[in-house]
């Protein structure tokens, strides 16, 4: 009875540091674009009626896409590759960064409805941090200048600040928290890595063996598409607006 008391409150614990860290990186997000406006004269709301519009569709788009999931073969099975920061990265481009923090929360919330937890929202943490790394430095960028050039200088800064980002958050924070959430002892998830690299023996190997790969395939490949694809849709979320 204890432990699960004790399990329980570990877990609430948790939720309330991932609502707490949601709401500083909204309101970082909000300062930042608030300043931008007002140094381009722009006097439009950050959030309107059809820009609220667009996140829930945005939103619904990532969140189905985030139930796609594919394992990579450097990797444990818990780290999986999903593309739902193609519509996050894309309102945030459209919109701006508070729009793209919006997005990347929603859908995970969404997600949540659709198809639960099975990482006591630790992967769910994990998704929306790592995300926010990654659109909110492309989306600062993008705020200056609205071209494709800009749109690629803007993507690879932030692959590189999601592999950097992601690769440090996992290791002093998310896979000693799954290690304390599951009662599973570290040198057990450092052993599921070590199972297919032998040169992950630590949980430092861990990170630069597999997250960081990981995240540099994800930063890539979601920028490449996005770059591709966002002009053609920008069109018509213009002519929507």
């Amino acid at each position: 009875m204890n432990n699960l008391i004790t399990e329980i409150t570990q877990n609430a614990i948790f939720v309330l540091e991932f609502l707490g860290i949601v709401m500083v990186i909204f309101i970082v997000a909000r300062l930042i674009e608030k300043r931008e406006k007002k140094k381009n004269g722009n006097t439009e709301r950050i959030l309107t009626t059809r820009k609220l519009t667009m996140i829930g569709m945005f939103s619904a788009i990532a969140a189905i896409l985030m139930i796609f999931e594919f394992p990579v073969p450097f990797a444990p099975a818990f780290y999986k590759l999903d593309f739902s920061e193609i519509p996050v990265l894309i309102t945030s481009f459209a919109f701006g960064p508070v729009a793209g923090v919006m997005v990347e929360f929603c859908k995970i919330v969404l997600n949540l409805f659709m198809d639960s937890t099975t990482t006591a929202f630790v992967g769910e943490l994990a998704n929306f941090m790592v995300g926010c790394s990654f659109i909110l430095p492309a989306s600062i960028l993008y705020l200056h200048r609205k071209n494709r050039k800009s749109a690629i200088i803007a993507c690879a800064v932030g692959t590189l600040c999601l592999t950097v980002f992601g690769t440090f958050f996992n290791a002093v924070y998310l896979v000693p928290k799954f290690a304390q959430l599951y009662g599973m002892p570290l040198e057990a998830i450092v052993g599921m890595g070590t199972a297919i690299n032998p040169a992950i023996t630590d949980l430092t190997t861990l990170v630069i063996f597999a997250v960081a790969p990981l995240n540099i395939i994800k930063g890539v490949s979601v920028s490449v598409i996005t770059v591709l694809v966002y002009k053609k849709l920008s069109c018509f979320m213009k002519a929507t607006r």
